[in-house]
């Protein structure tokens, strides 16, 4: 897959976005907090985010280290993704892919991240 435009959001659909991603460069990381939710993730520029949620429908948390800005929906709990920076410092969004429309989560073939060494 190249990079390709999608939509996606919480359960409840209070939070909605849309991204650009090349899911074929997703990840399975298995740090405390993604191997508990099952997260598979792709990352983007934060230009080529675009979040359409109303004003406070996420809430964040924060762990670890407190680099990464996990986003939760207030209503239905789903993180369909979180703020951090990729390692040279680039502002970037972690997507739950997920949480994308349309996508078969179980036809991806994430590469496998030890977080939870670092």
């Amino acid at each position: 897959m190249a990079q390709e435009h999608y939509a996606g959001g919480c359960h409840c659909g209070a939070v909605r976005f849309t991204v650009d991603l090349d899911l074929d460069q997703s990840i399975s990381c298995n740090c405390s907090i993604c191997r508990k939710r099952g997260l598979i993730l792709a990352f983007a520029p934060v230009n080529r985010f675009q979040l359409d949620a109303a004003d406070g429908a996420t809430q964040e948390y924060l762990f670890n280290k407190r680099m990464i800005r996990h986003q939760f929906c207030r209503a239905c709990g789903v993180e369909a993704f979180s703020y951090g920076a990729m390692p040279d410092g680039t502002p970037m969004v972690a997507v739950n892919a997920r949480c994308l429309d349309g996508v078969d989560p179980t036809a991806l073939k994430p590469a496998r991240y030890d977080g939870a060494s670092h």
